[in-house]
């Protein structure tokens, strides 16, 4: 199971990325298993000296019990000391942002995939899709080439 915010990869100029794991509920567990889960518009954020995913939703476990049971809680984050305080240097001193970029299970434990990213402006990410687009364009045109017989 794998759950990937491609927003993140769109919007974002990706610098830096960590693992961390997750503090989740039961039936979470069960409901990530089933990758009943987004990540989109959500966020990292460092309160004192601990690290919190903020607006991921997951959705309720069909056979739990739903009463008082909020999909977009806020989810402690697992790192080392260490990796939190240099994340909070980084962060202080730059305008760069933490997002979620992946969700995905390891063995028998979830994990988050975290990104220290900058934020493209609107222009970069036109130029990107042009560069796309002509890349595109230029391995039709060698497909193209190698089968004449291939329209």
């Amino acid at each position: 199971m794998k759950v990937i915010n491609r927003r993140a990869r769109y919007d974002y100029e990706i610098l830096e990325s960590f693992e961390t794991g997750i503090v989740l509920t039961g039936p979470e567990v069960k409901s990530l298993r089933g990758g009943r889960m987004t990540l989109d518009g959500s966020f990292v954020k460092i309160i004192g000296s601990e690290v919190y995913l903020v607006n991921a939703q997951i959705f309720p476990y069909p056979y739990a019990r739903p009463e008082n049971y909020d999909p977009k809680r806020t989810r402690k984050l697992l790192m080392h000391k260490k990796e939190i305080i240099s994340l909070k240097i980084k962060l202080a001193s730059t305008d760069l942002t933490l997002v979620p970029l992946e969700c995905y299970n390891s063995k028998a434990y979830f994990k988050v995939k975290i990104a220290l990213a900058k934020g493209k402006k609107k222009y970069q990410k036109k130029e990107k899709l042009k560069r796309k687009d002509i890349q595109r364009d230029v391995e039709r045109e060698l497909r193209s080439k190698k089968d004449p017989g291939r329209i």
